[in-house]
């Protein structure tokens, strides 16, 4: 296969492009599954393009558990397939993406209840890791084995050794889910798909044998039209919204379930591996993950999550409430011993999870943790193709579903290219020989020759971007000028996760990185205000929804 075409990621090249263009397939969504969309349909020879309403993976895509693992849990409910389909995708991201994607190493801790272990939970629990391996889980290079107490309490020590019995020791993957987003979005463009954000369709007509979509461009205003003979509806939880501007109607296919993450500092827990604790009263646990590594063994933060609860509030801005970190904390707090409150809290995450409504009535009354994390692809009697549900780590199996019945209404026959397909940054890396080489090989691949170009040329750009984060000013300069960054959230979010670390010292940080970033945008005194007021109102926000019930904030409370 010959080399991919490069186009520049370029929002205005990219909208000029698509207007008035004419498209085999048009995406609507910019999270993980309508990227991987857009990447199979271009690798496969498709006319392509994507268009996302606000900013590339700023849904759920940017607020996952940010784990890429068949799903252990899934394989306890007796959905072998999913985590078999997911574990073979697991291996696939690991090849297409290794400057993306790591082995993460998991412990499970077997507990004791008044000096006693279960026989039964303790059998239970071998007997699921040892499916887990074989379902797929040896892939990784590794097979789960067990702990003894002494070994298992070195991994978290925080926790109290009189309950710790045993432990399993299993392996999983870990990538930043956003970063992971915008690289698959760069790789499209590098195969020719026409990419862009902050992108809204605003109306799909059918026309001839194909659609008229019209879409507004959310930063100046203006609205224009494309063409599309095919139209895939990759946007999430906003799914049925989109269906709706097709069929009239709104469908109400999606049942939106909310999870929460916490972020705190590292020393408040210790763990040196990714530990799974349980959730007292409950049939849940939660992941408890280290975050940033020194490279000594030790890190900066670890967080925490994540909750698994129906969600009936607003889709487009869903808030951790105080309900939702005190599930959390009490749960930490069950199984380590520092006493870890809301003030230690230091960053807070909360996505929407796109689950797929089902007709079984027994599972609409029960959990959405019961729900499937299976996929669902539909096509409406007009042509456009919906994917919903699914999970981050099986994207790439999604976008091949959903690009297989494209193809048919397109009467065309393509063979699916992703597989083997390698993302952008993953060939052509340089050697980690520093702290400096590894962070940035792990967020851009041999595309980190771009940032320290940037820094070999202005040496004040390789400072940090925010006093104790790991992130540097070339970053940012970097994001807005390849990555499509127009908004201070963008830069603080996504293209570093600067706000999910460490709020209050990325809103501090805000004024300064807007200065550094305001020429190359054009931005005049009155847009750089506008813009730190907007991120400093967000943080506040976030802070004010962790004061508040659940009922309070779904009744509008914070404002």
């Amino acid at each position: 296969m010959a080399p991919p075409e490069q186009h520049r990621f370029d929002r205005s090249d990219s909208l000029q492009r698509l207007a008035g263009g004419q498209f085999d397939v048009l995406v609507v969504g910019g999270g993980i599954t309508g990227v991987g969309v857009a990447l199979d349909a271009a690798s496969r020879g498709f006319a392509t393009a994507l268009v996302e309403r606000a900013d590339f993976a700023s849904g759920t895509s940017s607020k996952s558990s940010k784990l890429i693992h068949g799903g252990l849990r899934y394989l306890q409910q007796g959905d072998v397939r999913l985590v078999y389909e997911a574990l073979h995708e697991r291996k696939r991201l690991r090849k297409n993406a290794p400057h993306l994607v790591k082995v993460l190493p998991f412990m499970i801790p077997i507990l004791t209840k008044d000096g006693v272990v279960s026989k039964k939970i303790a059998r239970a629990l071998g007997s699921a890791m040892w499916m887990y391996d074989l379902t797929g889980g040896w892939r990784i290079g590794k097979i789960h084995r067990r702990l003894g107490a002494k070994s298992a309490i070195k991994h978290l020590p925080t926790m109290d050794a009189r309950r710790l019995a045993s432990a399993y020791l299993y392996y999983d993957a870990e990538a930043d889910d956003a970063r992971l987003c915008l690289t698959v979005a760069r790789t499209a463009a590098d195969h020719g798909a026409v990419v862009t954000n902050r992108c809204a369709v605003t109306g799909i007509e059918q026309q001839g044998g194909g659609h008229l979509v019209t879409m507004r461009d959310t930063v100046t205003g203006g609205e224009f039209t494309a063409t599309a003979r095919v139209v895939v509806n990759a946007s999430g939880v906003w799914a049925d919204d989109v269906r709706s501007l097709d069929e009239d109607t709104h469908p109400d296919t999606i049942r939106p379930a909310k999870g929460v993450h916490l972020t705190v500092p590292w020393e408040k827990v210790r763990n040196d591996i990714a530990v799974v604790i349980p959730v007292p009263k409950d049939r849940r646990s939660l992941f408890v993950v280290p975050w940033i590594a020194n490279g000594d063994g030790t890190y900066r933060f670890t967080y925490i999550g994540t909750t698994d609860t129906d969600y009936k509030g607003p889709v487009d801005d869903p808030q951790c409430t105080s309900d939702d970190i005190t599930y959390v904390l009490n749960a930490l707090n069950a199984s380590v011993t520092t006493g870890i409150t809301v003030d230690d809290v230091t960053g807070v995450w909360s996505g929407l999870r796109p689950l797929v409504k089902t007709d079984d009535t027994s599972a609409k009354a029960g959990r959405t943790a019961d729900l499937s994390r299976r996929h669902r692809v539909s096509t409406s009697p007009t042509g456009v193709v919906t994917v919903t549900g699914g999970k981050l780590t099986t994207y790439r199996e999604m976008a091949e579903d959903a690009v297989d019945a494209a193809q048919q209404l397109l009467g065309r026959t393509a063979r699916c290219r992703t597989k083997k397909l390698p993302l952008r940054g993953a060939t052509g890396r340089r050697t980690s020989s520093t702290p400096l080489d590894a962070h940035l090989d792990g967020r851009y691949g041999s595309d980190a020759a771009l940032v320290r170009a940037l820094i070999e040329k202005d040496a004040s750009l390789g400072a940090e971007l925010v006093p104790g984060l790991p992130y540097l000013r070339a970053e940012a300069v970097h994001a807005v000028t390849h990555e499509m960054a127009v908004s201070l959230d963008d830069i603080l979010s996504r293209r570093t996760r600067a706000r999910l670390l460490d709020r209050r010292a990325s809103r501090a940080a805000a004024p300064a990185v807007c200065d550094l970033v305001a020429p190359i945008l054009g931005w005049d005194d009155a847009e750089r205000g506008r813009q730190v007021a907007a991120f400093v109102d967000e943080c506040a926000r976030e802070d004010a929804a962790g004061l508040v019930t659940e009922t309070e904030f779904t009744a509008g409370s914070p404002q």
